[in-house]
Formats: C-alpha cells, structure tokens, sequence
C-alpha cells in the first residue's frame, strides 16, 4: 500500500463547500492520496463540480450512487473501494489544515496506533473561526462512552492493524460515534494529535446542533447498540451531557 492515503468524503448536496473540503485535500503537504468522493444523489451541482475537480487530478475518484446510502453506506462504500494503508474521513462542509495527514502519520507511526484523531476548531458556515476543541492524547472504549470528543473529520485508521469490516459504519443515528466504539472493543486505545488540524463548519440548521436529537441519539446508542442497562447508561449519560456542554462553551 506504499503508505496511500485514503480520504473519504461523502457528499449529499454540498455545492457550497465541496471544492473548499477537497482543495484543502489536494493542497496537502503529503501527496500520497486518492480522493474518494462518494455521491449520494445529490440534486444540486455537487456532483458536476467534483467531475472538473476530477479532471484536474486523477487522484479523485467519483462513485455516484443510484440509490440512498446516507452518510454510513456512502462512508462504506468508500471504504469498499480503497486502496490506501491508512483510511481518513473529511465531511463535504469541512476542510483541513494542510499538514493534517503529514503530522497525523507521523504521529501515527510513533504511537504505533491503529485509530487516532486530532483536536480542530468550531467555525461558523464561513469558517470564521468559534472555539479550538482539544482532545485527550489517548482515549479508550469506557472513555469514549463518557465524552464524544472524537470528531469525523479527524479519524484515522492504518489498515495494517485493522481490517476493513473492522471499521463500517452502522446505519445507526450518530453512526460515527457508534463505529469509533466499535473499534476501540478491538484495541486498547486510540491515540489523539493535539494540534488543531480540521475545522469543523457548525450551523444551527445541522441535526448536530439539535440538543433534543442529540440525547435521543446517544441514549439509543447506550441502550440499543451498546445494550447497556439503564443505570450503566445514566452513568455514563451524566458524563457525556457534562462533556458536552464544555465543548461548546
């Protein structure tokens, strides 16, 4: 695998930020990527704009979904189709710093992590900077049970310790959460890069941004994916609300 880079980035309707979130990809310091873009039949021009970004460089690669996949399926159908060592995800409204991936494996590398995020910063829709998030250097399953730090656009995988099915994501609500505990019940720990390397657009419209939807979203992890009992999961309730409500202050 020669230390490719696979970064997937799933697109539904995003012909405001897609070219921003790849060319923060392509202006990387380390070049030894591809670019998996998996459409989700969009409706706007997200996709005719990534097909002349594909022109310019071969190194994106365009899968047009004909049915829906939300942002699991299309998540796993990049995964599906790559061919890197390491496998990094980057939503279609964020972008990253352009040392992200050189830093990341290097830090990967040192820590001989299979899974490792890095801290990034809260933006408004016209990435003015909010708030830096700085993440704990290692985390663990009963960690991350308590303190949903570990922000998508940040992950990081090295297939030479994980294996693909290792790493699909649930088409669960707050499937990425549900995957990155997932994975962490096959390791010890995953490892986090304290520089702030990806910047997270925030709007008040994303389902993200609903606190109502987000307790519903992780109570139903605790007890129906993690099938945790009420108590176990109140415990760790209590810590992920406080956790939370820290970030965003």
């Amino acid at each position: 695998m020669n230390d490719l880079v696979s970064v997937i980035i799933p697109v539904y309707n995003k012909e405001l930020y897609i070219k921003q979130a790849i060319d923060s990809v392509i202006n990387q310091t380390y070049k030894n990527i591809e670019i998996i873009i998996v459409d989700d039949v969009s409706s706007d021009k997200s996709v005719e704009m990534v097909r002349n970004l594909a022109k310019k460089d071969s190194r994106i690669k365009l899968i047009e979904s004909k049915k829906k996949l939300k942002a699991a399926g299309s998540r796993n159908t990049g995964i599906d189709v790559a061919k890197g060592r390491f496998i990094a995800y980057l939503d279609a409204d964020d972008v990253w710093n352009k040392e992200k991936i050189e830093k990341q494996i290097k830090f990967m590398k040192k820590n001989n992590s299979a899974f490792s995020y890095t801290s990034y910063a809260y933006t408004n829709e016209n990435l003015k900077h909010i708030k830096d998030v700085l993440v704990p250097y290692k985390i663990n399953y009963y960690q991350a049970l308590k303190n949903t730090t570990i922000f998508t656009s940040t992950v990081m995988f090295d297939l030479t310790k994980l294996k693909k099915e290792d790493i699909y994501m649930p088409n669960v609500p707050s499937e990425d959460t549900a995957c990155w505990w997932s994975v962490l019940k096959k390791i010890d720990y995953a490892y986090g890069l304290e520089d702030v390397l990806s910047y997270y657009r925030r709007s008040d419209n994303t389902l993200s941004s609903n606190k109502l939807i987000a307790i519903k979203r992780i109570w139903n992890l605790y007890r129906k994916v993690e099938k945790l009992n009420i108590l176990t999961s109140l415990y760790y309730f209590n810590f992920w609300a406080i956790n939370a409500v820290l970030r965003r202050i």
